[in-house]
């Protein structure tokens, strides 16, 4: 992924003074270069640790520096999502994500800043950092984030959709909501006629995921929807639920 981005531009990514542009820039961080460079106190052997895992997958990869960083005494959430590198703000998430010692609504009131952030990366790692805690309690979190949909931030509208969608690319899937999407349709109902492309887009896609298994389910609720409601935005999540269906 570094071949097209240019080393004064990629230097600058491993040294955490600058945020990422597009995911191809995401990925190309260097995890070790980027851990020693903001905490170069960490001992040799964590940074060590962090280079070995250069092949592993980007998610374990984000838990794993969280878990250096915690592991030396440098686990402070507040100092990391501050921090100018949206990788670095990442490993907050994962540093919320990964407190054994709170409950998921304790996770969610401290992710919300990070679920708001600026940055499309950031926010996306700040669902992905909460999956395993949705996956274990998908009711429990699906009531919790129930009112984040309600919210003015259309961030924060996108991440209470996006935390439950059923499938993911890089996440565990939620097998409740695979087979009884209907757990989640007033969720949907509250987004259905979201005025943002970026929550439509989710939206459809939480559709299309619990399509895969309940199809007839989703050709109802889109059905139902062309019938019930009349704003372009429910037409375009109609559309995008029904595309591979």
């Amino acid at each position: 992924m570094s071949t097209a981005i240019a080393s004064a531009r990629l230097r600058a990514l491993n040294a955490g003074s600058a945020a990422s542009t597009h995911l191809a820039e995401c990925l190309a961080v260097d995890f070790g270069a980027l851990l020693q460079a903001v905490a170069p106190t960490l001992p040799p052997a964590a940074i060590q640790r962090m280079r070995a895992a250069a092949g592993k997958g980007i998610t374990q990869r984000m838990a794993l520096a969280a878990a250096l960083l915690r592991e030396a005494g440098q686990g402070d959430v507040q100092h990391w999502q501050a921090h100018p590198s949206d990788t670095v703000r990442g490993w907050a998430c994962y540093l919320i994500g990964a407190d054994a010692q709170a409950t998921l609504a304790d996770k969610l009131q401290a992710m919300h800043p990070l679920a708001d952030d600026p940055h499309f990366g950031v926010r996306e790692w700040a669902w992905l950092a909460l999956r395993s805690d949705i996956v274990a309690g998908p009711l429990d979190a699906l009531a919790l984030l129930q009112p984040w949909a309600q919210q003015p931030s259309l961030h924060l509208r996108r991440f209470a959709c996006e935390a439950l969608r059923p499938r993911g690319v890089w996440a565990t899937h939620i097998a409740l909501f695979k087979q009884q999407p209907e757990h989640a349709l007033p969720l949907l109902e509250t987004l259905a006629d979201d005025p943002e492309r970026y929550v439509q887009d989710s939206v459809g896609n939480w559709l299309n995921d619990a399509g895969k298994s309940q199809p007839d389910w989703v050709r109802d609720v889109c059905t139902r929807w062309q019938s019930t409601r009349d704003s372009i935005a429910n037409a375009y999540i109609r559309k995008r639920a029904l595309r591979s269906l």
